[in-house]
């Protein structure tokens, strides 16, 4: 029968060797600070759980994490049903999320493509057509990286096979960026 402390020591466990993510993290907030000041935007697209860190982390670049200050052009490929439902109808699923890319990325824009595989197809499709637009490609994968890390500009493989663990590091990682973002930002904005 599982237990609270079990899943919390598998938690802390997954979150210990995760620092050996530490650069690529490091690295990626750098780029998305990078795609701000530069006037791009950033595009997060995901499935499932990762649609849902998706637009988690769209709505605190959008809204603000910690601090009152400017908005930030950040887009979850996952919230219009409209677009979801026509693409997947007239065309395929596979293909819903580079097709928004195509029609809404520029060089120099960012995406966050989030799969815990890395193997979700559409989410490799997104990314192939992001790096065909020379968009800069931040893949948040776990297990082995999947195809993602062949694409990506960057990739962070969270060190687990449990989905669950992988997503609940998905989205620290993703409050990380958003406060460094955040405080850089800050700083810059009043010097």
């Amino acid at each position: 029968m599982r237990t609270f402390n079990e899943e919390l020591n598998q938690h802390i466990a997954v979150m210990n060797t995760t620092q050996q993510c530490s650069e690529s993290v490091e690295a990626a907030a750098n780029l998305l600070m990078a795609t701000f000041q530069s006037g791009n935007k950033l595009l997060l697209c995901g499935n499932g759980g990762s649609a849902a860190d998706a637009q988690h982390i769209a709505a605190e670049f959008v809204v603000r994490y910690e601090q009152k200050r400017r908005a930030l052009p950040a887009i979850a490929l996952t919230t219009d049903s409209s677009i979801l439902t026509a693409h997947a109808n007239d065309f395929d699923f596979d293909s819903v999320f580079a097709r928004q890319i195509e029609a809404l990325g520029n060089a120099g824009d960012t995406l966050i493509a989030i799969s815990t595989s890395g193997n979700s197809k559409n989410i490799i499709q997104a990314a192939q057509i992001a790096r065909a637009k020379n968009l800069n490609v931040i893949a948040l994968t776990g297990k082995s990286g999947g195809g993602l890390i062949n694409i990506a500009t960057l990739t962070i493989t969270v060190p687990s096979s449990v989905t669950a663990r992988i997503q609940e590091t998905h989205i620290l990682i993703g409050h990380y960026w958003c406060g460094v973002v955040e405080e850089r930002l800050n700083v810059s904005e009043s010097a």
